[in-house]
């Protein structure tokens, strides 16, 4: 039941606060009292927000928010101005929202490092494991190269490719002029497919057809390809997709 003071806020036709919320409501008590990881979605983008519209509270407009662009990974990829035109957001809002999860991100990537600066890959979760995060929420599509040593051990990962990607616009050979110049004893290649669905198509089996062939010429192993999509990833290796002959 709402207090007389969220009835007064509503009447007044004022911003709800965190504050206007009963105490063992609010986020950030909730927070404190126990943790973070206890409390919803919807709760932490409410922190962020601090204040909601008359009529909707902080909480509420945290999960309309998440509802319209279907989850954090949705305001991941949406752009500054989308959740910036969102009712009830505005500037400074979508900046700490965008700032947030930024910073998520880079505590991922600083975990990585941490954990190993040369990790190895040893299947091809291993190497989704690496991109993931990054290239599931990427609006375009993209093509990136995992170079490794002979002890499959990351060498660096290098982005080469945003667009439409098929066997006739990308140049096989610019993907193992890094391999060459690193001396690196394979490659592994990784697209993302931005409708979500990791599904290969002809045009990507037709681009591993012809990478594994340039490999074998150049003496350089190529030990996947694989398509990150939103939440899955497919192997084109492990579906015997452009490896034939191998």
């Amino acid at each position: 039941m709402l207090s007389q003071r969220r009835k007064n806020t509503r009447e007044e036709g004022t911003y709800y606060r965190i504050t206007d919320l009963e105490a063992s409501e609010r986020p950030r008590e909730r927070l404190a009292e126990i943790g973070a990881h206890a409390l919803s979605t919807a709760e932490l983008m409410a922190i962020l927000l601090r204040t909601g519209l008359p009529g909707e509270n902080a909480v509420q407009l945290g999960q309309r928010l998440l509802q319209t662009f279907g989850g954090l990974n949705g305001l991941r990829r949406a752009s500054f101005q989308e959740v910036c035109s969102q009712h009830g957001v505005g500037e400074a809002k979508a900046a700490q929202i965008k700032a947030a999860i930024e910073l998520g991100k880079r505590l991922r990537d600083d975990d990585d490092e941490e954990e190993d600066d040369r990790r190895a890959i040893h299947s091809p979760k291993d190497a989704a494991d690496l991109v993931m995060y990054e290239m599931a929420g990427l609006v375009q599509e993209n093509l990136w190269v995992i170079l490794t040593d002979t002890r499959n051990r990351v060498i660096s990962i290098e982005k080469l490719y945003q667009g439409s990607l098929n066997a006739s616009t990308v140049r096989v050979g610019e993907l193992f002029r890094a391999a060459i110049i690193r001396n690196a004893a394979s490659i592994l290649v990784v697209h993302n497919h931005p409708s979500g669905d990791p599904t290969p198509s002809p045009e990507d089996i037709a681009l591993t057809r012809a990478v594994v062939q340039s490999g074998r010429l150049l003496d350089i192993q190529v030990l996947d390809h694989l398509v990150i999509g939103r939440r899955h990833y497919v192997s084109l290796k492990e579906r015997g997709l452009g490896f034939e002959g191998g």
